[in-house]
């Protein structure tokens, strides 16, 4: 038996991939960490996901930006995915993913919030 990678990030299946790079499901948030320190972004986006979460939104888009405008390496670009597995987020996000091109590609991220329980 391989051993269980700790931090378990669920892909997007390609279907609900395809539907909201074509708006056919909608994006009912947005938040934008995009030039922010690791401190501020990890902040905003747990009080984000938490409060999307709260209100039944479903899918939501978070752009984390490239990174290398500002001369940055990404840094955030690389943590968000991250982030979204660890304990503090698994019970807000079920999967997330890259973005499709037209939603900011490799500096955005699709992310699927977990259903509230009623």
């Amino acid at each position: 038996a391989k051993p269980k990678p700790q931090h378990v990030a669920h892909s997007l299946d390609d279907q609900t991939h395809e539907k909201l790079k074509k708006g056919r499901l909608p994006i009912e948030g947005r938040v934008d960490l995009h030039g922010m320190t690791q401190d501020e972004a990890y902040s905003l986006l747990l009080t984000f996901l938490h409060r999307a979460h709260a209100g039944g939104i479903r899918y939501v888009l978070v752009i984390t930006g490239k990174g290398s405008s500002s001369g940055g390496d990404g840094i955030l670009r690389r943590s968000v995915p991250h982030w979204l597995s660890t304990p503090a987020f698994r019970h807000l996000v079920s999967s997330h993913d890259h973005a499709a091109r037209n939603h900011g590609g490799s500096g955005a991220l699709y992310v699927r919030l977990r259903r509230t329980r009623a």
